[in-house]
């Protein structure tokens, strides 16, 4: 059986059309129509990844992903009008894995929700050891959780994706556009600003367990991972 996917959108032609293609693609899906029904759902039941759209009723959909980050780390695409990057912008920062504008193409849809997936798993089968180290930092790809001196660090999934990249390169500038193939698994594309979303985020988890200044910016040239500290 393939991947559980919970579409969580009130448009129900929409939910309808993408539960085709994706079953037709190898996922198995459920959709909520209600962003309160949704919160409470993900409470109970289990799924490998959420779609979950901007605009709900009941609770908006930022609130609904704001809610979900408080218990679960499950991957979650957002689907966000298109231009609006303010939307796209809050909802990474509340800890969304990626995003895609609507009217999307279900094809690639089902691309995204593949590589948020493929990257977790091919973090597991690729590593040579499961504990990467790098000064205080430590990084498990077993259960994919990530420590500061010693201390969780509450990485989203995608959040653990840039960090072990950043890590495993710890010392060398990293390039936006390898972070983006390798932490997303898409190309970096024109005025995406995901990559530098997530490194904020994980910047500030760093930094509140005294991880200052750890993750540098190379301007024009990318990111670096330094072992101090």
């Amino acid at each position: 059986m393939g991947a559980n996917v919970l579409i969580i959108d009130d448009d129900r032609e929409l939910c309808a059309l993408l539960s085709d293609f994706l079953s037709l693609e190898g996922f198995t899906t459920q959709a909520i129509h209600d962003g309160t029904e949704a919160v409470a759902h993900c409470r109970n039941q289990d799924h490998d990844a959420i779609v979950l759209d901007i605009m709900l009723p009941g609770l908006q959909g930022l609130d609904v992903l704001r809610q979900i980050r408080q218990f679960s780390n499950i991957p979650i695409l957002m689907l966000t009008a298109r231009g609006e990057d303010t939307d796209r912008i809050l909802g990474l920062e509340l800890g969304a894995d990626d995003y895609l504008p609507k009217p999307c193409n279900p094809r690639e849809l089902a691309a995204r929700i593949r590589a948020i997936l493929r990257r977790g798993n091919l973090l597991v089968d690729e590593a040579p050891t499961p504990v990467l180290q790098a000064g205080k930092t430590a990084m498990n790809t077993a259960d994919r959780s990530a420590m500061y001196d010693g201390i969780d660090l509450q990485l989203t999934s995608t959040e653990f994706n840039v960090l072990h990249v950043l890590v495993t390169n710890a010392g060398t500038v990293v390039s936006k556009e390898l972070l983006s193939e390798q932490a997303l698994g898409r190309a970096l594309s024109a005025y995406d600003r995901s990559i530098d979303v997530h490194i904020s985020k994980i910047r500030r988890k760093l930094a509140a367990l005294g991880g200052d200044n750890l993750i540098v910016s190379v301007r024009g040239s990318g990111y670096q991972f330094r072992t101090g500290s």
